[in-house]
């Protein structure tokens, strides 16, 4: 019998949840040796459709064939078992143990009538396909000591241990720097010559003009179309997958800042373990009125700046002062309540109880006010009126509306939840870390308008952000961070990607 040329087909896949139809007869047909993009926006069911074929989910309807023929994949362990591996969104790594154990878990080399673990040949196993796929990993590091690139390549090589042929990366670039995305896509095109199959969950089009052959877009859990990604330009594909013309260029008025809102003087962080510090010394503004961009590559202090910012972790030295008030020995509550708008780097750990409803997670940092609350009792009917409201406002897509449980939604419309309670508290201070992160370009458009509408209202804006174009786009002002020091200040608009680049890599200084 010929072998079909598709290595894995779903026909007609219907998924759907209390409230919502997730995948609505969606058909999508992967080719041997291809990379084949699954875009859409956030919420559109691109993560449903990959959890059905990873046996995380089952349809209500439709079928999956491998190879032509009809499969029926239960679970994770069917999927593996037909050469099925997928890396999700948010990593599916064991923080206290090792590399070496992450990858080999649940299929453990053993020997003898006790089971006892024989790690040398796993671990041979696992430096050959590193060095072979050019994934460069240490098997003994511990994954909570590793950088969140080191984590997905280790999610990567759990794949290849397994040998599968189809791989699934889900939103795969989302927390990774563009360096580690460069690195990713070469990894990916090697794959392919290898003779895998890829699908790529992404919301970014460069990245599907880079690597994918073809591109399947879905739309509020529909298939709009697959088209050949040589073919169709940049613009075709966001009007596909969003319905309308997107305008990604931030449209920006006249810079007129006024006084000082946030004050940092001589900060420096230590961590724990560090003897050097990963904050430096570090020093400058933000005024009402303005977007200040910190950017550097990952890991240069960023996010332990903007941890010692709103309260998350404690200065070693230095000043903190919001609308001239000192708050550098101030709790996180109190700093909230001080004019500090946090939209944190992730999600999950610092910006929402997961098992919380979403209006619950709207009032997190209101509930105790009027009018949420009076003499200690929470008036759901107020919380209610005010979640639906910020619901319509920004566009926040779930399948139960207010009463949806967090944990259910999707990455991009939980992003949106907190940007949604952070920026109507108001605050005078709005501090958003990577805040368009995983998110698609229509949403990506309107959380740029969103800060633009802060900064022209009179607000400060400190921007965090390792996208070059939003880096470039969005800020009034650039500080760019190496090794914890501010190793330059940047005007956007008299500055290039190169030599923004340079700055960033400690090659020059200002």
């Amino acid at each position: 019998m010929a072998l079909s040329e598709y290595i894995i087909e779903m026909l007609n896949i219907t998924k759907e949840f209390p409230g919502i139809v997730a995948n609505d007869d969606i058909t999508l047909q992967l080719r041997r040796g291809e990379i084949h993009a699954l875009l859409g926006e956030n919420g559109a069911g691109k993560s449903t459709l990959m959890s059905v074929l990873f046996g995380l989910y089952h349809p209500e309807k439709g079928e999956i064939r491998k190879n032509g023929e009809v499969v029926h994949i239960k679970d994770p362990n069917d999927a593996n078992a037909l050469g099925i591996g997928m890396v999700h969104q948010h990593f599916k790594l064991v923080e206290v143990f090792s590399v070496l154990d992450n990858i080999i878990l649940g299929v453990e080399p053993a020997k003898g009538p006790f089971g006892y673990l024989q790690k040398e040949e796993a671990r041979k196993k696992v430096v050959e396909l590193s060095e072979r796929y050019g994934l460069m990993v240490d098997p003994d590091a511990m994954v909570e000591d590793i950088t969140v690139g080191m984590q997905q390549r280790t999610e990567i090589l759990k794949m290849l241990y397994r040998d599968n042929e189809v791989l699934i990366f889900d939103e795969p670039t989302a927390v990774l720097t563009p360096q580690e995305i460069d690195e990713l896509m070469k990894i990916m095109k090697g794959l392919t010559a290898e003779g895998k199959s890829i699908l790529f969950i992404t919301h970014k089009l460069d990245e599907i003009k880079a690597v994918a052959d073809r591109c399947t877009v879905l739309r509020k859990g529909k298939c709009i179309g697959t088209v050949d990604v040589a073919t169709t330009s940049k613009e075709e594909l966001s009007e596909m997958m969003v319905g309308r013309k997107v305008q990604l260029l931030v449209d920006k008025k006249p810079y007129h800042p006024g006084e000082s809102v946030l004050t940092v003087q001589n900060l420096t962080v230590r961590g724990k373990r560090h003897a050097k510090p990963l904050v430096n010394n570090v020093s400058f503004n933000v005024h009402r009125g303005e977007i200040v961009c910190i950017a550097g590559i990952d890991g240069n202090g960023q996010s332990d700046l903007v941890y010692a910012l709103t309260g998350l972790a404690k200065a070693e030295s230095g000043k903190i002062f919001v609308n001239n008030r000192d708050v550098t020995h101030l709790s996180v509550r109190e700093r909230n309540n001080v004019g500090i708008s946090h939209i944190p780097e992730d999600r999950h750990k610092h910006g929402l109880v997961l098992d919380y409803t979403l209006e619950n997670n709207l009032v997190l940092k209101r509930y105790n006010q009027k009018p949420f609350a009076k003499r200690g009792f929470l008036n759901f009917q107020e919380i209610r009126r005010y979640a639906d409201r910020l619901i319509e406002k920004f566009d926040v897509r779930s399948g139960q509306g207010a009463q949806t449980v967090t944990r259910s939604m999707s990455g991009g419309n939980q992003q949106k939840a907190i940007i949604a309670r952070e920026i109507d508290l108001g605050n005078d201070l709005l501090i958003a870390v990577q805040p368009t992160r995983g998110l698609d370009v229509g949403a990506i458009e309107y959380i740029r308008k969103e800060l633009m509408a802060q900064r022209d209202a009179g607000k400060a804006v400190l921007l965090v952000s390792l996208e070059l174009d939003e880096v470039l786009e969005v800020p009034d002002r650039i500080l760019v961070m190496y090794e914890g020091a501010i190793v330059g200040e940047l005007d956007p608009r008299h500055t290039t990607a190169q030599e923004l680049g340079l700055y960033m890599a400690g090659a020059q200084r200002g």
